[in-house]
């Protein structure tokens, strides 16, 4: 079993840090390439570019009222959230849909709904 896991490219697990820009302050982040790989992925969805969507990100969750005291474990929780909601249909795996262009409050509505198995 831990074959699938061990073979796995070891590049992904890297940590890599990225400079950007949020409200003129200078942050770095420091993930592991697989979570900065599907950022990248989540960004193009809707046209942006990993730093814009990081930024949003970042202004979402502040007017949300969230304490990012730890922005950089927000981030991976939010690549997890996006792949756990690809694996239950509620987004597409089609790169091409835009993540914008889903009915969030039914996503979430869906969420709080009981699973049958």
């Amino acid at each position: 079993m831990c074959r699938l896991f061990i073979k796995g490219d070891p590049d992904l697990w890297k940590s890599c840090t990225h400079s950007l820009r949020i409200d003129g302050m200078v942050t770095s982040v420091r993930m592991e390439n697989y979570f900065w790989k599907l950022l990248e992925e989540i960004a193009q969805r809707d046209g942006m570019q990993t730093p814009q969507l990081i930024t949003r990100l970042y202004h979402e969750s502040i007017d949300a009222g969230h304490d990012l005291g730890n922005f950089t474990s927000f981030l991976r929780v939010c690549v997890l959230r996006y792949l756990a909601l690809q694996l239950q249909g509620e987004i597409p795996v089609n790169t091409d849909i835009p993540i914008g262009s889903l009915d969030a409050e039914q996503i979430l509505l869906q969420e709080q709904q009981p699973r049958r198995h």
